[in-house]
């Protein structure tokens, strides 16, 4: 009875940590996430003073600047779950990415004192940006690794946890920079 007891115990101790270190991992990817979206919001919230400051440059990429604030628009809705905020990140830094080459295109522009301490700005916090996805990927995998190794994998089941996705580079943005062509315009 007593060895009984034991085993039951030590059992009851696995089951416990397995479930306590599941639980751990799926906070911290949803604390890091929090993070990682502070940082977006303050992107989403520098936006509309570089549309603004850019707007009377820039009339030929009306498009563009109607798609970041479209964009940003959605993001601010507040009904995006981490899947759709990760699609809609790849969009807008695709998109600013687009406004930043057509920038090149004005000279008046790149000399104007707010334009340079916005794009300053945004430069700074795409690198805490990338930081946060870097720290969000860690965690993602932490978590996926639990979810889906022996043995957690079948209290995960039973929890009913699911995988979760990791921020990727856009296609477009893996190419590599054509240097030569770069200093040729």
């Amino acid at each position: 009875m007593e060895t009984f007891l034991v085993v039951a115990g030590v059992i009851l101790l696995i089951i416990v940590f397995m479930y306590n270190t599941l639980i751990s991992k799926k906070n911290q990817v949803e604390n890091i996430f929090a993070g990682l979206d502070a940082v977006l919001k303050k992107r989403y919230d520098l936006l509309p003073n570089l549309v603004a400051s850019v707007k009377e440059y820039m009339v030929h990429e009306r498009a563009t600047l109607e798609k970041i604030t479209e964009l940003r628009s959605k993001a601010l809705n507040g009904s995006l779950d981490s899947r759709e905020t990760i699609a809609l990140d790849k969009q807008l830094s695709s998109m600013l990415s687009n406004l930043m080459v057509a920038v090149e295109n004005y000279p008046t522009l790149k000399a104007n004192e707010n334009f340079l301490h916005l794009q300053g700005t945004l430069n700074e916090l795409e690198e805490q940006i990338s930081a946060a996805r870097r720290a969000y990927n860690q965690s993602v995998t932490d978590y996926n690794n639990a979810i889906e190794m022996f043995p957690t994998n079948f209290m995960a089941s039973a929890m009913k946890l699911v995988r979760k996705e990791v921020f990727s580079i856009p296609s477009n943005e893996r190419a590599n920079v054509d240097v030569k062509n770069l200093f040729q315009k």
